[in-house]
């Protein structure tokens, strides 16, 4: 903003290192009319699930603006990871009512512009103003923090209900990710239409 920047948009994913579920990515913006930080705001890692779903209304309340896209585990494994997220990143833009003027974004690339090509279902893809990455942006940024938390809350809560389909894979304790039970569930019941298959599952079948 001291750069004379309106609209700041804090941008942050969940579930790329998941083998199963889609991948999430939130965005926050504020501008120099944003009141004081939500208490207890931080990076979602940090924050028990309680501590994260009593923070969403407080973050919508927050922000100017803020929306959450996906990519599936089926794009994923069609268009590569960093494809598909940027997918995410195209579907959450495309929902904001406000243009960011700049993005913060948490982790050392910038995934947002990292193709030449838009893959936003044929529409006319949404402009994503320049980004400014810096690590650890969701413990030391707001609107980061908050894009984390959003992100987090929104994809537990898929992988949830996921998992009252597919019980035998604790979705709704690993959220996906590759612990030791769910390795073991792959390798008894196989793979679900949920699992990236382009992933290397360790002792699996496929």
């Amino acid at each position: 903003m001291a750069d004379g920047h309106r609209f700041v948009a804090g941008v942050d994913e969940v579930g790329t290192g998941s083998c199963a579920g889609p991948c999430y990515c939130a965005v926050v913006v504020v501008d120099a009319t944003t009141g004081p930080v939500p208490e207890g705001l931080h990076d979602s890692k940090l924050l028990r699930p309680t501590q994260r779903e009593l923070l969403v209304p407080l973050i919508n309340d927050w922000a100017v603006d803020a929306a959450i896209g996906t990519a599936s585990a089926e794009e994923i494994d069609t268009l590569g990871l960093t494809a598909a997220l940027r997918r995410a990143g195209e579907r959450a833009f495309a929902a904001l009512r406000h243009t960011p003027d700049v993005v913060i974004l948490d982790g050392k690339r910038d995934w947002l512009h990292s193709t030449t090509v838009s893959f936003l279902d044929g529409a006319t893809p949404p402009t994503i103003a320049p980004v400014r990455t810096r690590v650890k942006a969701d413990q030391f940024c707001a609107s980061v923090a908050a894009a984390s938390v959003l992100a987090k809350v929104a994809r537990d809560a898929l992988m949830d209900a996921l998992a009252e389909d597919e019980p035998h894979y604790g979705w709704e304790t690993n959220k996906g990710y590759g612990t030791a039970a769910h390795l073991a569930a792959i390798e008894q019941h196989g793979l679900s239409a949920q699992h990236r298959r382009s992933w290397r599952f360790a002792g699996s079948a496929e």
